[in-house]
C-alpha cells in the first residue's frame, strides 16, 4: 500500500467510459489511491511494473492482450498485485479459467458500488469476492471436474483453516478466528495447496464449499 497506508488501484478496461466511470466512483474513497488505467493487457502489464498497484480491476474482453493473457502473464512477474474480474461476461468456464489464473475475485460489470469496493478492500489482504451465482456456477463446475484431493490428506488444523477460506477470510482473519500466527496460518495455507494439488487460496475455499467444510449460504452471506 502506499505510504499514507491507501491500496493503490489499477483500471484496466477497453472503454474509457467505463474507466472514467470506476475511476470517478472509486476516488470517492478515501482510503483508495487510483494509480493509473489501462485500455488493453499489455498495456496493462506495462503499468503493473511501472505503478505497482496492490489491486488491479481487469476486464477479460480486451484487445492486443485480454485479460487472461494479463493474468497468466503475471505468474512471472516479481510484484503479483490482487486481481478482481470486473466483466459483462458472467460465463461460468470463463470464471473458473480467471480464477485458476490468478483471479481473487469475479464480478459483473453491474454489480452495485459498494459491492465493487468491498471486493476492494477483501482483494488487498488476500479475500475473495464472487457474485453468488458466480460462486454457485464454480462449485457446480467443481463438483464436475474434481477427482482427487480428499479431506483425509489434510491435517485436522488444515481443514480448520480450509473452513475459514471457505468463508473469503484473509490471513489476518483467520489468524485471529483460530488463535494462530499469520505466519503459522500462511503455512498451512501453502500446505493446504500443496496437498490437494491447488493453484490458489480461491480454488481452496471452493474445494471447502464442495465438500461441505462451510455451507454455501454461510459462505454467500456478505454477497445476499
Amino acid at each position: 500500500m502506499s505510504d499514507g497506508g491507501r491500496i493503490k488501484v489499477l483500471i484496466v478496461d477497453d472503454h474509457e467510459v467505463v474507466r472514467h466511470g470506476l475511476r470517478f466512483m472509486l476516488s470517492q474513497e478515501p482510503d483508495f489511491e487510483i494509480v493509473g488505467e489501462a485500455g488493453d493487457g499489455a498495456a496493462a502489464l506495462a503499468e503493473i511494473r511501472r505503478s505497482r498497484p496492490d489491486v488491479v480491476l481487469l476486464d477479460l474482453m480486451m484487445p492486443v492482450l485480454d485479460g487472461l493473457g494479463v493474468l497468466y502473464a503475471m505468474h512471472a512477474e516479481p510484484h503479483r498485485p490482487a486481481f478482481i474480474v470486473l466483466t459483462s461476461y458472467s460465463d461460468e468456464n470463463r470464471a473458473m479459467e480467471a480464477m485458476r489464473a490468478g483471479a481473487l475475485s469475479y464480478l459483473a460489470k453491474s454489480t452495485a458500488a459498494d459491492r465493487v469496493t468491498d471486493a476492494v478492500r477483501a482483494a488487498a489482504t488476500g479475500g475473495s469476492v464472487l457474485a453468488p451465482t458466480v460462486a454457485a456456477a464454480l462449485v457446480n463446475k467443481w463438483r464436475e471436474n474434481e477427482r482427487e484431493g480428499p479431506l483425509e490428506r489434510l491435517s485436522a488444523r488444515e481443514r480448520d483453516v480450509l473452513a475459514e477460506l471457505s468463508r473469503g477470510r484473509s490471513n489476518r482473519e483467520i489468524a485471529r478466528a483460530l488463535s494462530l500466527g499469520e505466519q503459522t496460518v500462511k503455512s498451512h495455507v501453502s500446505s493446504i495447496l500443496t496437498k490437494l494439488d491447488l493453484q490458489d487460496r480461491t480454488q481452496a475455499a471452493i474445494f471447502g464449499l464442495q465438500h461441505g467444510l462451510v455451507p454455501l449460504g454461510e459462505a454467500l452471506q456478505s454477497d445476499e
